[in-house]
């Protein structure tokens, strides 16, 4: 039996009788965990594995581990990393330094992560911030342009699949202009074809080589004045299939946020019917999974091919020095602040 295009979050530390019964029946393709889901490792290690128990399966398990303000796992049992923007920093000093930056950090987090059973890493962020956009991106994103966005956002995935991690590329086509953040409520960009594809979809058209993506909830209204791309046709198949290129595996953003409107069993269909591969509910809450469950098919056909292509992808990890690489991360940092004093 092929698992269904979904991916779950759980309610908290454990995998309780109720939630594993629901886990085992639904079937999910993946795990996403959250803050709530995260004590120590031990712990961490036990959810991971209780998981893939229950659904018979060596499922992948995903976190937004990107450093600065979104880290799920930290302190005191894992260290902090610097946001994006400090690599786009170093970056504007000395290129080298920042590329070498941006894949250490990946690769230190990718250290962290393999060691707890996590498989998927949902960065790089390729998103290209403007001014007066709402700060959800903000320092999350590696600079302004599409070239260095791109050059920073491959080091960190390159960093990622040296340690056993696949990326995960979002938030295609582009979240950078939007002036709401889509937890709470639908974003709106009224950029014209020929801005957009020369600067957000540029990014991602240099990134479209990746094993996954995620999607946007924000409408384009030079494309879709209605639909935010994850539930638009458009956007979905002439954008990011189209012109932009990707040919990864294409989930979601989570579909209970505030951008989506409708009910679960409604956002979940338009997900789907748009394109998604894999739709992503990350709540925990036990009844609405059931409901984002009751809406999903067993994976087939491309999507059940790019998905065996997006796992096929992960490598073991290569041999690493984890003390002598934070070192060299924090010298590099400290040495270019040094430099710009």
């Amino acid at each position: 039996m092929a698992p269904r295009a979904f991916i779950t979050g759980l309610a908290g530390l454990e995998l309780g009788a109720t939630e594993r019964a629901c886990v085992r029946e639904a079937q999910p393709w993946g795990l996403i965990l959250f803050k709530r889901n995260i004590e120590t490792p031990a712990q961490v290690a036990a959810l991971v594995a209780s998981f893939r128990d229950a659904v018979g399966v060596e499922a992948p398990v995903l976190v937004d581990q990107e450093g600065g303000r979104v880290q799920r796992i930290g302190p005191p049992h894992w260290p902090s990393y610097p946001a994006a923007a400090v690599y786009g920093t170093l970056y504007e000093r000395e290129q080298t330094t920042g590329l070498a930056a941006a894949r250490l950090g990946a690769r230190l987090i990718a250290h962290d992560l393999e060691r707890l059973g996590i498989d998927i890493d949902c960065l790089p962020v390729a998103d290209l911030p403007v001014p007066d956009a709402d700060p959800v991106i903000g320092d999350r994103a590696y600079g302004d342009t599409p070239l260095k966005v791109a050059a920073l956002a491959r080091a960190a995935a390159e960093g990622l699949m040296a340690g056993g991690v696949l990326p995960v590329l979002k938030h295609l086509p582009g979240h950078g202009r939007a002036a709401a953040d889509s937890h709470l409520k639908l974003p709106v960009v009224e950029a014209s074809r020929a801005e957009l594809d020369a600067t957000d979809f540029a990014a991602f058209r240099l990134l479209a080589g990746l094993p996954l993506g995620m999607t946007a909830h924000v409408v384009f209204c030079a494309y879709d004045p209605v639909n935010p791309a994850t539930t638009s046709v458009t956007m979905v198949q002439d954008v990011i299939r189209g012109s932009i290129g990707f040919k990864g595996l294409l989930m979601s953003d989570d579909v209970s946020m505030g951008a989506l409107s409708g009910s679960l069993a409604e956002r979940t269909r338009a997900a789907l019917a748009a394109g998604c591969d894999i739709v992503l509910h990350c709540n925990g809450k036990l009844e609405e999974m059931r409901e984002v469950a009751a809406e999903t098919p067993e994976l087939s056909g491309e999507a059940l091919e790019r998905a065996r292509r997006a796992l096929g992808a992960r490598k073991a990890p290569q041999a690493f020095d984890r003390a002598a690489a934070r070192g060299e991360l924090d010298e590099l940092i400290e040495r270019a602040g040094t430099a710009g004093a």
